[in-house]
């Protein structure tokens, strides 16, 4: 909860903690991990809370939050830029993982890593319409961008995802080993 006056002088109260849980799934996309997520909902809920008087009673506080929430995120493109070099350094030395031979587990490891290869306006788009259920409008306020840019940038972000997606399918299925008939494998 976060006091504020409205334009009256009346002090009334933000239930930024209803908004928490949609702040981190946003903040889980535009970030890429926990640790930095939660550094990002902390620097927007810091930014909000010291611009609560900008916020006007009756708009759409999950909205104005996310918007402040993005504002943050593009704020320290650069820091996350250099994160990102530095973890996909990281990631070149580590032994390469197994993905699970369950297929859905499978697919859904596919599509979280596609998803994480979108672009970061694209992934941030596709996020807010998607997982958060934000309409067209209401994403395009967040991002501060037209609602046309928005559904722009969703074209794209289906389209590369089924790509990437498609590809990661046909190189998964020619690459099974065949087993002999008699252990039942393929005919």
């Amino acid at each position: 909860m976060m006091n504020t006056r409205d334009h009256v002088g009346q002090r009334f109260r933000l239930d930024v903690l209803g908004e928490l849980p949609s702040l981190r799934r946003y903040a889980r996309t535009l970030a890429g991990n926990e640790i930095d997520a939660e550094d990002l909902v902390h620097d927007a809920l810091v930014r909000a809370y010291e611009r609560r008087a900008s916020f006007r009673i009756g708009h759409n506080l999950r909205v104005w939050l996310m918007s402040i929430l993005h504002n943050a995120f593009v704020d320290a493109a650069r820091a996350r830029r250099a994160e990102v070099r530095r973890l996909a350094r990281v990631k070149e030395l580590l032994e390469p993982q197994f993905p699970p031979m369950q297929d859905v587990q499978l697919r859904l490891s596919q599509v979280w890593e596609a998803f994480s290869e979108l672009p970061d306006e694209q992934r941030a788009t596709l996020h807010l319409v998607a997982v958060e259920g934000l309409s067209y409008s209401e994403a395009a306020a967040a991002l501060a961008i037209p609602v046309g840019t928005l559904m722009s940038r969703i074209a794209r972000a289906r389209a590369t995802l089924r790509g990437l997606i498609d590809s990661d399918l046909e190189a998964s299925t020619t690459a099974r080993p065949a087993y002999p008939r008699a252990v039942g494998g393929p005919r």
